[in-house]
């Protein structure tokens, strides 16, 4: 045993040390060091005051670890490629966690593991990865965020727990890595989402949104972007692994299945479905169809993959949509694909980059389980796909939409002559005015208002997917 009371080359030990932080906050950590030692411990030997840490603290959001690291572990912040305990192979990680209604636990924010090198990553395997050293050994310390405390430091330590992903979560987590450095090998680094993976997450990571760094395979600059398990991910972690008693959701896949591809094997499953009817799918998973719910189509879907209820693990781990689309003998699709309403004053203030309708397409994976209806009036089932938004559609046709309905808030309400009588209209976004998406009215009626940025109050609107691009997303095999 060190002098520090743990044994950096024991994971077991340097856990258990670190159970001393439950019930800390950051300020308690740096005074009993304080106290204990005399002095605080920096790379260059510096001693450093209370005042002066709280400052960094304040304006360095990384520091709270740092401070972890420093101050209570006592080794030095760097930048090695190894994990933070090198001889135990154990990263450290200090992440927030939030309570929200209902008295749920989630996650703050995605965890970021290590940054991607561009040039460095084309040429590893994931089991050799600079990933793969750090994610899968990490000692996960989670602190409570709460709004109304003023100083960071006063942010308290509420668990602390070793935390290797299971053997059903490292297949998926190979997988998105794999997709992530395809797209690079394919001189696409300027074109990653968020949205093309499920658990593991190549996050934007940088303070400037116009930094740019050189890739292997183009010409094109792309962002600066760190691998990252996902905010749903994170969030099921806390809640399964690190929390003992909670109640978990069910697999899609059983324990022990062995799949190279979670999506293959959700698509194939519901493949074998293809051609039922709604009442015989109902008849299938004895479901009465004498009431049947608004949203049975999906719920057939959950049956069909084996999940009784209407949440799969995997779905809330990854953060899935699922999205049920009808498609008319026509083969139209009636409705738009409506997302929650947006709030006036909050969208005025955004800046597209870190807006939240542009992070929730470049953030989200959608499932889109399709149904047709026949000649014959039934409403039969077509197959599924995944699918995230094209990086195009996104930062070009999305982004249009976006910037003009930020324009048309700010500048507030026009009047028009409509059948010779004056109205109240701002001139938004139409769908005939753009390929991908529009805006128009999502609340509850014409008397369901927000409020401008000039005091003014207009009916609430949202963002739509236009219902001729949807279809035209859909592949080959389910429009035929």
């Amino acid at each position: 045993m060190s002098y520090y009371e743990y044994d950096s080359s024991s994971p077991l030990s340097i856990e258990e040390y670190s159970k001393k932080l439950i019930g800390k906050s950051f300020r308690d950590v740096i005074r009993e060091d304080e106290k204990n030692n005399g002095f605080t411990l920096h790379e260059k030997n510096e001693v450093k005051s209370l005042s002066e840490l709280k400052k960094e603290a304040k304006l360095n959001k990384g520091n709270l670890g740092q401070l972890i690291e420093e101050h209570f572990f006592h080794y030095h912040c760097n930048s090695d490629a190894r994990p933070d305990f090198p001889d135990a192979g154990v990263e450290l990680k200090v992440t927030p966690y939030k309570i929200v209604s209902g008295g749920r636990l989630t996650a703050k924010e995605r965890l970021i593991i290590t940054m991607i090198d561009y040039f460095a990553v084309v040429n590893e395997t994931f089991e050799n990865s600079h990933l793969w050293n750090k994610a899968k050994l990490i000692l996960l310390i989670y602190y409570l965020y709460e709004a109304d405390v003023p100083y960071r430091l006063d942010y308290k330590i509420h668990f602390s727990k070793l935390f290797t992903p299971p053997e059903e979560d490292i297949i998926i987590i190979k997988h998105d890595y794999n997709i992530i450095v395809g797209k690079i090998k394919a001189g696409r680094a300027e074109e990653l989402s968020e949205g093309d993976t499920l658990y593991l997450g190549a996050s934007t990571k940088s303070s400037d949104s116009s930094v740019r760094r050189e890739q292997p395979y183009s010409s094109v600059p792309a962002k600066p972007r760190a691998f990252s398990f996902k905010v749903t991910y994170m969030t099921y972690v806390l809640n399964t692994y690190i929390i003992p008693g909670k109640t978990t959701y069910e697999p899609i896949i059983k324990r022990g299945e062995v799949e190279t591809s979670f999506e293959d094997y959700v698509v194939n499953k519901i493949d074998n479905y293809i051609g039922f009817s709604v009442e015989e799918l109902c008849k299938e998973f004895n479901i009465s169809n004498t009431k049947m719910p608004k949203n049975i189509e999906a719920i057939l879907a959950y049956r069909i993959l084996g999940i009784k209820g209407n949440q799969a693990e995997e779905f809330v781990k990854a953060g899935i949509v699922v999205k049920t689309i009808r498609i008319s003998n026509n083969n139209k699709i009636k409705e738009s694909m409506s997302f929650p309403t947006f709030k006036f004053k909050q969208l005025a203030s955004e800046d597209w980059e870190d807006s939240i309708f542009g992070n929730y397409l470049r953030d989200t994976r959608f499932l889109f389980v399709v149904y047709k209806y026949g000649e014959d009036g039934v409403l039969r089932l077509k197959g599924c796909q995944f699918w995230n938004i094209p990086y195009e559609d996104l930062e070009v046709h999305v982004k249009d939409v976006w910037n003009r309905t930020k324009n048309v808030i700010l500048q507030g309400i026009q009047k028009r002559y409509k059948s010779g009588m004056e109205e109240n209209y701002l001139p938004l976004p139409k769908a005939s005015e753009n390929p991908v998406c529009h805006v128009r009215p999502h609340g509850r009626n014409a008397a369901d208002t927000d409020e401008l940025p000039n005091g003014q109050r207009y009916t609430k609107q949202c963002f739509w997917l236009n219902n001729s691009y949807i279809y035209q997303q859909l592949n080959d095999k389910i429009r035929a």
